[in-house]
């Protein structure tokens, strides 16, 4: 049997949010309705800037949910990846464009991953911590947990980078890139490099390539080091993506039911007729269940407990298809006005669509909890 089989000795986790959990939460949707309602995402997609600078100010700096994952001794909010996955929930909620989950997730975990306490990572992560700058980790987007991608960047010497690595996501908004080189990881000034932005399906988390041609970096671990960090980062961003998909779904099916409420045929609301209650009802039970394992991912990485690969495997394999389908049920249940692009369904069908491939596939995901739970697939 694997090491992460739970024994009888570990307590169960807590899915349950705590009245401060309720309480952040209602601060960040409070936010979100001022900042990011359908209309301003909808704007801001067809803007030269797609991601917004300004929410992320007041969301990751003004309301220090940008070191929630930091302790207070290096300048972080000494909370959880429970706090971290309601604010991403919210995210999910309104597909806000803000680097949360690439900067104060991912970026912010590889750091910690170094030990940050002393040497060339304190400066970035107290930054990254306090909302005054954004991080991101150079790989490409649908780089899973488990083993780091060969990146194609390569020291000269003394950190003089060349390479290019594409698809990585929110680049364009970053400040610093976290660079994995063949000697290391490093930390590029993001305006010392080439950012080429792309065309992404979601267009509420840009996608960029990043190109390095002697860029000079400063070394912040070695390859052993970097790879074990970065891993790290990767999983936390995996367990925490099924939150913003949680968040997603739980918007979809709350639209779609109260649309199917409003919208009248034959004299009856829509929603009252059998075959969609019978539709929206899976779902409703789905939701439930993506909660289930999506506060299971976050509850596992917050204790640190030694099943958090295989919660956090079993979290994506499952979310990632509720999702995906929690927002196909949303664009064709909204009938006519949800093939249009003034309705925001659109943008949740593109953001659940691109999560489904991003930090790892579900097939990945199912693989991975095969070979954890001793379930390996038939050859």
């Amino acid at each position: 049997m694997t090491g992460t089989k739970a024994s009888l000795g570990e307590p169960a986790p807590d899915l349950l949010y705590s009245e401060a959990e309720d309480d952040l939460r209602a601060a960040v949707r409070a936010l979100l309705a001022d900042r990011a309602d359908a209309a301003s995402v909808l704007a801001r997609t067809e803007s030269a800037e797609p991601v917004d600078r300004g929410l992320w100010k007041v969301l990751g700096a003004d309301m220090g949910t940008a070191g929630l994952l930091v302790p207070e001794k290096l300048g972080g909010q000494g909370a959880t990846h429970r706090e971290a996955a309601v604010v991403l929930e919210e995210l999910g909620r309104t597909v806000a464009p803000v680097p949360y989950l690439t900067s104060a997730v991912i970026a912010v975990e590889t750091l910690l991953g170094l030990g940050a306490e002393d040497g060339e990572a304190a400066g970035p992560l107290a930054a990254l911590a306090g909302g005054r700058s954004v991080g991101v980790l150079a790989l490409p987007w649908s780089a899973a947990p488990g083993a780091v991608p060969a990146t194609g960047v390569r020291d000269a010497g003394g950190g003089v980078l060349t390479g290019t690595v594409t698809g990585v996501a929110d680049a364009a908004a970053a400040d610093v890139l976290l660079v994995v080189a063949d000697t290391g990881l490093f930390a590029v000034d993001a305006a010392d490099a080439t950012v080429v932005p792309l065309v992404p399906l979601d267009l509420t988390r840009p996608l960029a390539s990043v190109t390095l041609d002697g860029t000079r970096g400063t070394l912040l671990a070695d390859s052993a080091t970097a790879h074990a960090a970065v891993r790290r980062g990767l999983l936390a961003g995996a367990g925490l993506l099924a939150s913003e998909q949680l968040g997603l779904a739980d918007w979809c099916l709350t639209e779609t039911v109260r649309y199917t409420r409003e919208r009248h045929q034959f004299n009856r609301p829509v929603g009252s007729f059998q075959a969609l209650k019978h539709r929206l009802a899976q779902l409703w039970l789905e939701v439930v269940s993506a909660r289930a394992a999506a506060r299971n991912a976050a509850d596992a990485l917050a204790t640190g407990s030694p099943e958090a690969p295989l919660a956090v495997a079993v979290a994506q394999a499952y979310c990632s298809r509720v999702a995906v389908r929690a927002a196909e049920e949303c664009v064709q249940l909204h009938g006519g006005i949800g093939m249009t692009w003034e309705h925001p369904a659109h943008l949740y069908l593109k953001r659940a669509k691109a999560d489904a491939i991003a930090l790892g596939t579900a097939g990945m995901h199912r693989d991975t909890v095969g070979s954890l739970a001793d379930l390996p697939a038939p050859e």
